[in-house]
Parts: C-alpha cells; sequence; structure tokens
C-alpha cells in the first residue's frame, strides 16, 4: 500500500489494476498534494461547506457529488487533477457538512441555485465541471441553463429520466409526498456502534470498494454522536422527492441548450435510467458517450484509472477535434 496524502490506496485493488499510468505519466500511487483548504458560502440562507485544493490562477474545476455521497468522494479524482487545475468540491446541501434544508426541501432547483450561486461567489467562470449521480443532473441543468459559462460538462452515471413518475395522476402524487414526509418524520436515523461498523455498510452498498476506499469514504462521511455512535452525515430528508419538480420536457430543453463539450460515462453494472440511456443522447448537441466494463454506479472509484484517463484526455481536447471525432 501506498499513501496520497491522507489516502491510502492498495496497489491491488480492482479500482486500480487495469490501467498502468495515468495520462500525465504520473504514478498516482506516488502523488504527493496538500491538503484542500475547508471553506464556507450561504446560499438560501443556509451555511454551505466546499473544499478548495489550491492552485487558483489555473483553470476551473467544479466536482458535484451524487447523493449521499460528500465532497470528499472526490478526493482521488481532486489529487489528480489538481497540479493542472483549480480544484472546487463542494458538499451539497444536506450533505456531508453542508446545512441541512430547512424544512427538508432539496428540489433540483435549489441545487442548481447553490451551485449557481457557489461560482459567482468564488468568481469560478469559466467552469469545467466533473459530476456524478445526482450532481449530474444538476450539473446539466446548470450548463443549459448557462451554456456561456461552461466549458466542458463530464457526467458520470447522470440520473435520467425515469418513465414512471408522469403516470400518476396529481392527487396521487400529493398523497404520496404527504405520506413520505409523515413517514420520514418518524423514522430514526441509523447508529453504528463502531466506525467499523459503519465501514462494513459502506462496502456492502458498493463492495468494489477496497477496504482503504470504503473506510476514507466512511470517515469523512459519517461524525460521532455523543454516546460514541456513528451516524451518516446526510439528511435523511434528501430521500424525499418533490411530486412537483422540473417537469421531463423542460429539462430535455436545458439540456438542448447546453453549448460545451459533454463527455457521459456510465457503467456496465450501474443503475437504469441513466443520461445517455433511455434515447437521452439525441438531446445534446456534442457528446460522447463511454461505458466503462466492471464497475457499479460509482465509476469514479471502482474503475478510477480507466475514469482518470477518460477525464485527462477529455479535458484538453479541444472542442472543435472532440465534436469531429465524436460525429458533431
Amino acid at each position: 500500500m501506498s499513501d496520497v496524502g491522507n489516502i491510502t490506496i492498495t496497489e491491488n485493488s480492482d479500482n486500480l489494476r487495469h490501467c498502468e499510468q495515468p495520462c500525465d505519466g504520473t504514478n498516482i500511487q506516488d502523488l504527493n498534494r496538500e491538503n484542500p483548504a475547508s471553506h464556507i458560502y450561504f446560499s438560501q440562507r443556509l451555511r454551505l461547506h466546499f473544499l478548495d485544493w489550491g492552485n487558483s490562477n489555473a483553470e476551473h474545476v467544479l466536482l458535484v457529488h451524487g447523493i449521499h455521497d460528500h465532497c470528499h468522494a472526490w478526493d482521488w479524482t481532486a489529487r489528480h487533477l489538481c497540479d493542472r487545475y483549480h480544484i472546487v468540491a463542494p458538499d451539497l446541501r444536506g450533505h456531508g457538512d453542508s446545512e441541512w434544508s430547512k424544512g427538508g426541501n432539496y428540489s433540483l432547483l435549489d441545487h442548481v441555485y447553490d451551485l449557481a450561486q457557489l461560482v459567482d461567489q468564488q468568481k469560478l467562470e469559466p467552469l469545467k465541471i466533473i459530476s456524478h449521480s445526482l450532481g449530474g443532473t444538476i450539473a446539466a441543468l446548470l450548463a443549459g441553463s448557462y451554456p456561456n459559462l461552461i466549458e466542458k460538462l463530464v457526467i458520470v452515471e447522470g440520473v435520467g429520466l425515469y418513465p414512471m413518475r408522469g403516470y400518476f395522476a396529481p392527487e396521487h402524487r400529493i398523497k404520496e409526498w404527504v405520506r413520505s414526509n409523515l413517514s420520514l418524520a418518524g423514522r430514526i436515523p441509523r447508529r453504528y456502534g463502531t466506525l467499523e461498523e459503519a465501514v462494513n455498510r459502506m462496502q456492502q452498498q458498493n463492495p468494489h470498494l477496497d477496504e482503504a476506499q470504503a473506510r476514507h469514504l466512511t470517515i469523512h462521511g459519517t461524525h460521532q454522536n455523543e454516546d460514541g455512535s456513528f451516524m451518516w452525515k446526510f439528511d435523511n430528508y434528501t430521500r424525499l422527492s418533490s411530486p412537483y419538480d422540473i417537469a421531463q420536457d423542460d429539462i430535455r430543453a436545458v439540456w438542448e441548450c447546453i453549448k460545451c463539450p459533454v463527455l457521459i460515462i456510465n457503467s456496465d453494472r450501474g443503475y437504469p435510467h441513466r443520461i445517455g440511456q433511455d434515447d437521452t443522447l439525441q438531446h445534446f448537441n456534442d457528446v460522447h458517450l463511454e461505458v466503462i466494463d466492471n464497475a457499479s454506479h460509482w465509476t469514479h472509484h471502482d474503475q478510477l484509472r480507466h475514469f482518470l484517463r477518460l477525464v485527462d484526455e477529455f479535458l484538453v481536447t479541444p472542442a472543435n477535434n472532440r465534436a469531429q471525432a465524436s460525429g458533431g
């Protein structure tokens, strides 16, 4: 094993064995970056957290995590990129070290506003974005709403368009939302007696993770209670879907407004209804799809080297070359 800052990587782990070198020729195990700086910003009166990895004069790259994850889910990616780019990784509202939303509202529009506020406050334009899952959905909406702001967009297993919601009558959706709120109000967050129990739960959720990865993600994804037990940092109300958010036709229309090149990375063992599936590619102007084998929903953890190779190539490829290569 070798240490990458505070991150230990097992050299024979599945996520590393399929690639010999990162694209810049640096051995990823030998990277030795300074720890990022922790910062706070405010959005809709919420106190939100982000990491800044330094190198502020370089091109800006925003790393946007998915639901029930946190900004440290990107630590391996950030350490690989931070000598060439200015890396900023926020905790979404209700996640990591960001404040929970008052009343439990976590709509797509709220998340888009939070990112827009961060970009504006920190003067991050022009901007490249690398995003995962829910973060990919949010990032695509931001890129389509501010097409001149975003230079490159990477979406990893982004949440796409689920077919079932439109078939429910409005009164059913409202009643289901009320029922879900009542259920969550009485739900007691699970407590783990030891950190090891939480690490084991992390590995059950994603068996591709080695012990070092799972421990790193768990340490940053939990807090310790007064009685010594551990709990996940995310708000349980993030599980709740709004009965009314952005209509699917509007989401498609926003995707069609994206001007920048888009790289979509999905996994062969990932979740269904991802961006890039269900005929969604037709709504992007300049898009390239990659499907990575032997990876679950957390592609950027399961096949780290393959993922980094794709990202490195995409970020440095001029937009016109990418459009020609993908037939755009």
